[in-house]
């Protein structure tokens, strides 16, 4: 009996420091948004993270190997949360025109959001200055989109499960592009580029991954 309740016992106090260390990744990843977009990925110390979290040094690196390690999280973070929101919003549209219009609709709002848009942009200016390190980034962001959203395409958007992973790859990263492009000048000058034009064309960046026979 003694013995079943020191494994309870154990067991519980396992589970809590399980919990607190979800917690404690969870706040260090939320402090390194805000870190990485007022000061820049590459000028954010690992030091100012950890404190704005109210966590040590060490504790930083008991869940992150280093900056691009936390950065990858955040990505991963942003990219399992959009998905889990818009299988909800697009399988509840009958057609493909009006999900591509939803997810035009989706990818503006996300557009706004200063702080992520400025994390995309300064992580990847970071690999751009840094080409003995560009590669293995890329290589990384490639193959997170591939355990993420590259399985749920197809799922979203059926039309598109003739094409190849690799193809949907593409497709990927080319919508991203064009948002990360839209999405800065949109922030630079939202008077010339208002909510409408943006929508207007994430639209026709969407039609264009459709195949033709898929569009009703």
């Amino acid at each position: 009996m003694a013995d079943a309740k020191r494994v309870v016992l154990s067991d519980k106090g396992r589970l809590q420091r399980q919990r607190r260390g979800i917690v404690t990744r969870n706040e260090l990843i939320r402090s390194a948004r805000h870190v990485f977009a007022r000061d820049g990925f590459e000028h954010a110390r690992i030091e100012d993270i950890a404190l704005r979290a109210r966590k040590t040094r060490g504790a930083f690196y008991d869940n992150f190997e280093d900056k691009e390690d936390v950065f990858l999280a955040i990505f991963e973070e942003d990219v399992v949360r959009d998905l889990s929101e818009l299988g909800p919003l697009l399988l509840g549209l009958p057609t493909i025109t009006e999900r591509i219009e939803a997810l035009a609709q989706y990818l503006t709002h996300l557009s706004e959001d200063l702080e992520r848009m400025l994390l995309n942009v300064e992580f990847k200016l970071y690999a751009i200055r840094h080409p003995h390190k560009r590669k293995r980034l890329a290589d990384l962001l490639r193959a997170m989109r591939l355990r993420t959203s590259i399985p749920e395409i197809g799922r979203l958007l059926p039309q598109l499960d003739g094409k190849t992973t690799s193809a949907k790859l593409v497709d990927c990263l080319a919508i991203c592009g064009v948002m990360d492009g839209l999405a800065l000048n949109h922030l630079f000058d939202p008077d010339g580029l208002d909510n409408r034009t943006l929508v207007r064309y994430l639209r026709l960046c969407l039609e264009e991954t459709i195949p033709e026979h898929a569009l009703p």
